[in-house]
């Protein structure tokens, strides 16, 4: 077997902080969940607000893991528009399942979640998101009452 000829490094962009509402279930393999207001970003080149509408479409896989579909806007602190897509995949125990239901938080460490966003954005400050391949993990998630999810999110180099 040969050695890759290339790299892959990442550099952060931003983190992602999601207020989500009670699902709409919509049967035993989908739960559809809207972001609530007060949904936010901040990276080192990106600080805004998450604005409606926003939402993501969770479905449970035969295995018992998480398919997400999310669409949401930012609104950046210059007022630019920009639409943020992704998909991913979360996957956790039997044991943090029953903390999730519970209304515990969970964590990285508790949860394996990636997501592969991409960036929409007429903006000139931010056309460079146009163009960034990301990825990101879930940071920490809390069901129930007061429930939310947050990613930190990279550019693959």
């Amino acid at each position: 077997m040969s050695a890759p000829s290339t790299s892959i490094r990442t550099e952060f962009l931003m983190t992602l902080h999601a207020p989500l509402d009670p699902p709409q279930v919509v049967n035993s393999e989908l739960e559809i969940y809207n972001v609530a207001p007060g949904g936010w970003v901040k990276g080192p080149k990106i600080q805004g607000k998450i604005i409606a509408p926003a939402g993501d479409w969770f479905r449970t896989m035969p295995d018992g893991s998480f398919k997400l579909d999310v669409r949401m806007s930012i609104r950046a602190d210059d007022e630019s528009i920009i639409f943020v897509t992704y998909g991913g995949r979360m996957a956790l125990s039997e044991d943090a399942a029953r903390r999730a239901a519970s209304g515990k938080a969970l964590g990285s460490a508790d949860v394996h979640c990636m997501i592969s966003p991409t960036f929409e954005t007429a903006s000139k400050k931010y056309a460079w998101l146009n163009d960034v391949v990301a990825v990101g993990k879930m940071a920490s998630t809390k069901s129930g009452e007061g429930s939310y999810i947050t990613y930190d999110i990279f550019a693959v180099m």
